[in-house]
């Protein structure tokens, strides 16, 4: 299986975070309330390639998307449904979040 092919600047860009596993089912709920609103300002974004979003029973829940550019993966960080709307949901089911970051993509299959 090969992959489509990447630009040469693309990203990888990580936001990560932790719940206590007890509250898995209110995180996974909100997580399925945020993407109503979340995916359509998203896939409004120039530079977009792919995002996917998940919570785990374990007590963490992952925003993984692949962007063109650093620059326009910075975007996310400037979205009022994520840094507003969508982060004070989270927090209110209890889900602590540590640093996002934008990994360059090396390599890809």
């Amino acid at each position: 299986m090969s992959a489509k092919p990447l630009p040469a600047t693309a990203v990888v860009r990580v936001s990560r975070g932790t719940f206590n596993p007890a509250r898995f089912a209110q995180v996974q709920a909100m997580t399925e309330a945020t993407g109503r609103y979340l995916i359509p300002a998203i896939e409004k974004l120039p530079g977009l390639i792919t995002y996917y979003a998940g919570a785990s029973p374990s007590g963490s829940m992952v925003h993984v998307s692949i962007w063109e550019s650093d620059e326009h993966a910075q975007q996310m960080g400037r979205l009022k449904e994520m840094i507003v709307d969508a982060r004070q949901a989270a927090e209110e089911a209890g889900v602590e979040f540590g640093p996002i970051v934008n990994y360059p993509v090396d390599w890809s299959i």
